[in-house]
């Protein structure tokens, strides 16, 4: 059991969650605010623990090095536990610290949870799916053998998932990561319980796209 892996993939998640939804909320920052939080949350993690646990924070992630044989079995279901985990820790913590603010009229609501209502369920499944078989075949691609550098792999990492939020933020929040997703929406309940399955399902969906196409279209995992 790799336990530095997991504590790391907890540590990680606790602080991508922690980061990105506290700006929503706590921080209640403007677009350009909520994506560069989620994005340099990404970029600082990959650098601090991707040495430890490869630095997946997402149990897409997760499931897309699985298909593509860079973990186990086990190893996949052990992160899994831990990014959830992390997640609801941080969120746990974002709706503390908002109960402790004596001003809570500017905080938005729903703890930076992911929810969709300009655009049917339909098509919030298909741009989540579709966000992360980018945002995760990007991952695939960066840190293979055979086309990675670990030395910009977690800044261009970062920098994908920004841009992402950039165009996709109206529409869904951008999950493309169950674990980021779940942790919320246990608090904000509502809409973000009830459309939580397909922050869950689409971005495991779009990794496991992510993962043939890496493999079988541009030959990622030859060395």
């Amino acid at each position: 059991m790799n336990y530095k892996n997991y504590i790391a993939e907890f540590i990680g998640t606790f602080f991508l969650v922690l980061i990105g939804t506290g700006a929503v909320t706590i921080g209640n920052g403007s677009p350009v605010a909520i994506a560069l939080a989620f994005g340099l949350a990404i970029v600082l993690m990959a650098y601090a623990i991707g040495p430890v646990s490869g630095g997946h924070m997402n149990p897409a992630v997760s499931l897309a090095m699985y298909i593509n044989k860079r973990m186990s079995l086990t190893d996949m279901f052990g992160y899994w536990f831990s990014q959830v985990l992390g997640a609801i820790v941080a969120s746990s913590v974002v709706k503390m610290i908002i109960a402790s603010m004596t001003d809570t009229s500017k905080v938005p609501d729903g703890f930076g949870s992911n929810s969709y209502a300009t655009i049917s369920g339909g098509m919030a499944f298909f741009v989540e799916a579709l966000f992360s078989f980018l945002f995760i075949l990007v991952i695939l691609m960066v840190t293979s053998k055979k086309f990675g550098n670990s030395n910009i792999a977690g800044f261009v990492i970062g920098l994908t998932l920004t841009v992402l939020i950039f165009v996709g933020l109206p529409l869904t929040g951008v999950s493309v990561n169950p674990a980021r997703s779940i942790g919320p929406a246990l608090y904000a309940a509502g809409d973000a319980l009830s459309q939580l399955w397909v922050f869950i399902l689409a971005p495991l969906v779009g990794g496991a796209l992510a993962a043939f196409a890496a493999k079988y279209i541009f030959n990622s995992e030859e060395a």
